[in-house]
């Protein structure tokens, strides 16, 4: 007979594959809460909250935003070691114009980041359809278009195979980012915040975002000033007044 594990793997692939073939619609949410994936959001960030075009003068120029590239004077050795260990193969979720624009580039630079390409990405957007070349040109490339989406995505079962990497990488996506927010699906936060302000962009934090309390798990400051921080979900804010014990 079949062992439970087997089963299990053979399962998630088939779902998986029937995911990529077909699309999201027909498949159904067939695992439970301890089965949950974790959406994990990563983000370079400035002291003011902006995350608009980290990587270089062309990514994100929408609102006249002038300053891409703005993280590359704080690389570091310990900043690139961090990096790496976020690069390691997920799934992922995007939102439509970071979709656009990675899908434009990681099919070409995939020695940098392999674990990209290869992953399931799941894209939530209304606009783009599956005949998009954007779309046909990227392998492992699945449109969602719902909240009810993104939860069967959680659900979708944990294997044996992927123990070490089960979390749901959101990166970019700020107005995907800030809908998980407002409906508490932001399970971890992995930012990068670097030392300086932008004044205009694109913000991680912005409309909508519930009140909502996070630990601090893990953090490394490099030698460039950059606070590289781990924060997970924990329950709700607690209050009270300053000086009382």
């Amino acid at each position: 007979m079949y062992g439970e594990g087997l089963i299990q793997n053979t399962f998630a692939l088939f779902l998986i594959t029937e995911l990529v073939r077909t699309g999201f619609n027909n498949i159904k949410d067939t695992s439970n809460k301890k089965c949950m994936r974790k959406i994990v959001v990563l983000s370079m960030i400035s002291l003011d909250g902006v995350i608009q075009a980290p990587g270089g003068p062309k990514e994100d120029r929408s609102g006249g935003f002038k300053y891409g590239g703005w993280v590359a004077p704080y690389s570091d050795k310990t900043y690139r070691s961090e990096l790496q260990k976020e690069l390691q193969p997920s799934t992922y979720l995007l939102g439509r114009k970071t979709f656009a624009n990675w899908a434009a580039y990681w099919p070409h630079h995939g020695d940098f980041w392999p674990g990209i390409n290869e992953g399931t990405k799941f894209v939530f957007t209304k606009k783009i359809k599956a005949t998009n070349k954007l779309v046909t040109g990227w392998k492992n490339v699945v449109l969602i278009k719902t909240l009810a989406d993104i939860r069967k995505i959680k659900t979708i079962p944990v294997t044996k195979k992927d123990l070490k990497n089960t979390d749901i990488q959101v990166w970019g996506s700020s107005e995907l980012v800030q809908l998980l927010l407002k409906h508490d699906l932001v399970d971890e936060l992995r930012l990068k915040i670097h030392p300086l302000t932008l004044g205009k962009g694109k913000k991680l934090f912005d409309k909508g975002t519930l009140a909502a309390g996070f630990k601090l798990v893990s953090h490394v400051v490099t030698s460039s000033g950059v606070i590289i921080a781990h924060y997970k979900r924990a329950g709700k804010v607690v209050t009270a007044a300053a000086g009382v014990k």
